[in-house]
């Protein structure tokens, strides 16, 4: 895909949806956190109910804690592996406790060192609750960037160093959001939308259909 195309994909996201989110409900960069290590093969919906019954009870590493991992697998069991979820959990608010004073640290190594952090997990926090221009590549967006030629690759690692490159730099903040959005709810992975799709006359996808 070239560099033109790749410009005016994102400047239709953009006008489409100006300042794009999560879709994780949150109030603070600690429930933003556990959302996240909890949306582990998990949707988004799932997580919600359980936070929304959880953070009113306990919000903060220490009110997690006291919780213990019993209790709390209670609010939590709705969602896929809650255990091990559950378990990474309290151990994450202990050294948030012990390590950080009780705050999400905004740094990559501290992130990925926390149970039930890795790198896809440490980069939507330091793009939705810190702003950096990270891309965090989950199944939505590696099928799309293969899909429709933006920036294919064989790894989550190889896709996300590639879209850092060619993204527009104006606008790689919301690029995250935008690809997730769009590929949860019109480039889907089974029966894409492609009908309404805002971006179908620059996609390589329908190109490459076309041609077969």
């Amino acid at each position: 895909m070239n560099k033109q195309k790749r410009l005016e994909i994102f400047e239709i996201f953009k006008n489409n949806n100006p300042n794009p989110t999560t879709e994780l409900n949150y109030h603070s960069t600690f429930e933003l956190l556990i959302a996240v290590i909890l949306s582990a093969q998990a949707t988004d919906v799932s997580v919600n109910k359980a936070t929304d019954k959880l953070y009113p009870i306990a919000n903060t590493p220490e009110a997690i804690y006291a919780l213990g991992e019993a209790r709390l697998m209670e609010y939590i069991k709705s969602i896929g592996l809650y255990k091990t979820k559950a378990k990474n959990v309290i151990k994450t608010c202990r050294i948030l406790i012990d390590q950080y004073q009780s705050t999400v640290p905004n740094d990559r190594k501290a992130l990925e060192s926390l149970p039930g952090v890795g790198r896809k997990t440490a980069n939507v926090i330091l793009n939705t609750a810190f702003g950096e221009p990270t891309m965090a590549v989950d199944t939505h967006i590696f099928r799309i960037s293969n899909r429709i030629n933006l920036a294919p690759g064989k790894t989550p690692l190889e896709v996300e160093s590639r879209l850092l490159r060619v993204i527009p730099k104006a606008y790689l903040q919301d690029a995250h959001h935008w690809l997730i959005l769009h590929g949860r709810y019109i480039c889907k992975a089974q029966k894409p939308s492609c009908g309404e799709c805002p971006i179908f006359s620059l996609c390589e996808y329908r190109e490459k259909e076309a041609y077969l």
